[in-house]
């Protein structure tokens, strides 16, 4: 209606909070203290099918890049011989602990 001023917003909030609190405690209900570091939510940074299937596939060009490493090759050297990026190619060898010549 014109002219009847509204609510204020945070005051509902803080009503919704503290009765969300009295119903909590009301019900016998006990806060827990979590440790700093322990979480039930864990991140997805596992492996997924897809990173899995990635990896299957690197690991079926470790061979090939340890035996350019072996030939006393650089990496981006072994990029360009295996014509794959750089970037693939030191990660297959930091995957399977090959490690290039320094030129």
């Amino acid at each position: 209606m014109i002219g009847v001023p509204l609510p204020d917003p945070r005051d509902e909030v803080t009503a919704k909070i503290s009765r969300a609190l009295e119903d909590f405690f009301g019900a016998g209900k006990h806060v827990q203290h979590i440790p700093s570091g322990v979480s039930a939510e864990v991140p997805m940074f596992g492996a997924t099918p897809h990173s899995k299937k990635l990896r299957a596939l690197r690991d079926k060009d470790a061979p090939k890049v340890k035996a350019q490493a072996e030939a006393g090759k650089t990496a981006p050297a072994a990029a360009a011989a295996l014509d794959m990026r750089i970037s693939r190619v030191k990660l297959i060898a930091q995957e399977n602990g090959i490690t290039f010549p320094e030129k």
